[in-house]
């Protein structure tokens, strides 16, 4: 029996790609280097934002990362001002979330997106208390695919991992999920293709949010 639901946000839960893209090409013009496309964006995220911004200083021209602090500095602020920017839940998201709680569900996020950054989307999208425990990267918690974060938000909700789920768009989520001990639901609507969850361990692979209601019921909530 699932107890728990724990949701990767970024390609998941909300479209954040123009968002993202944004934040980085403000950094980047700021730098003076040339911009990165959506699509190059879209294969630098999921590992968090220092990470993200060494693949767009490289795509860019500064291939030995000599701007990276400098880099980091002005996406901090620059991202703190549009980390909502054109940011939508995906189509069925919020009837999905409404779903799991009507059956007792709990709910989680866990992002490698800056920890602030994750409660300013989480709060502007979604209903007050729709999620029991909210994290976002932050000094002291290891990123994704380290699986202490999910051992951590599990025990929150007072659930064994092997009594969660959890839902993520990317090779790092699915790789997470593994580490973690925790069964993986990988989505097709994000930032990564089929191939790559399925090459990455994916248990599941779902097509459109309600599906998730279907493997939950499956095993019996």
């Amino acid at each position: 029996m699932y107890k728990a639901c724990i949701f990767d946000l970024d390609g998941t839960l909300t479209d954040t790609l123009e968002s993202l893209t944004y934040s980085v090409n403000e950094t980047l013009k700021e730098l003076g280097l040339s911009c990165i496309t959506g699509e190059q964006c879209r294969a630098f995220v999921g590992n968090g934002a220092r990470y993200l911004l060494e693949k767009a200083l490289a795509a860019a021209g500064d291939e030995k990362l000599t701007q990276i602090e400098e880099a980091m500095r002005v996406y901090g602020r620059v991202f703190q001002k549009n980390c909502t920017y054109r940011v939508k839940p995906y189509e069925g998201i919020l009837e999905l979330l409404k779903t799991l709680k009507e059956q007792g569900i709990l709910l989680a996020v866990l992002s490698n997106k800056p920890h602030l950054r994750t409660l300013d989307v989480v709060d502007a999208f979604f209903e007050k208390d729709t999620f029991t425990y909210v994290q976002g990267q932050m000094e002291g918690i290891p990123r994704k695919p380290n699986p202490t974060a999910v051992w951590m938000i599990a025990e929150k909700l007072g659930a064994d991992p092997k009594e969660c789920l959890y839902v993520g768009d990317s090779d790092v989520d699915m790789e997470t999920a593994g580490a973690a001990g925790v069964e993986s639901v990988g989505v097709t609507w994000g930032f990564r293709s089929k191939e790559v969850l399925k090459a990455h361990g994916a248990k599941h692979i779902i097509d459109h949010p309600e599906e998730l209601v279907s493997i939950i019921k499956e095993k019996g909530v």
